[in-house]
């Protein structure tokens, strides 16, 4: 048998609320990108692409753009939590993650697969929950009086 060794305490190092910030948007992005990933998975959604259709919306130009201007908020937003004044990061977190709360939750609107994509939204909702969170508890620091001599 080998001696037992002491156990001492992990140190837990505090994570910057940017960090967060970040691995949270990049967790939301990634959880919409496997969503869409094993959608095409679901039976008919191939053959309706191959058809020019995705949900209700025929495939077009202007489908693209704006499916791409929808998600490039929530993958900029990984790069401009980490380079953003903190000024600035608060409400733009707080702004976008509230703005993708209907649209994610519009995800479930005519789905048959009530079960996966419910458990897509929940988790990405759960995401936007803590980036709303972390935002909106962004530590503040106090003002030091400065006197003049």
């Amino acid at each position: 048998m080998r001696p037992r060794r002491p156990t001492t305490a992990l140190d837990e190092q505090p994570v910057p609320v940017r960090a967060k910030l970040a691995a949270a948007w990049t967790a939301f992005m990634l959880l919409y990108a496997y969503v869409d990933i094993l959608n095409f998975f679901t039976p008919g959604v191939v053959e309706d692409i191959l058809d020019g259709t995705v949900f209700e919306f025929d495939l077009s130009q202007a489908f693209s753009v704006t499916a791409l201007t929808l998600m490039a908020a929530p993958i900029l937003m990984i790069v401009l939590v980490m380079t953003l004044p903190a000024r600035v990061n608060r409400p733009a977190n707080l702004v976008v993650a509230a703005a993708y709360v209907p649209v994610t939750a519009f995800n479930l609107a005519g789905e048959s697969w009530l079960y996966f994509y419910g458990l897509g939204v929940v988790l990405e909702l759960v995401v936007l929950a803590l980036i709303l969170r972390y935002a909106w508890t962004w530590p503040r620091t106090t003002q030091v009086a400065s006197s003049v001599c």
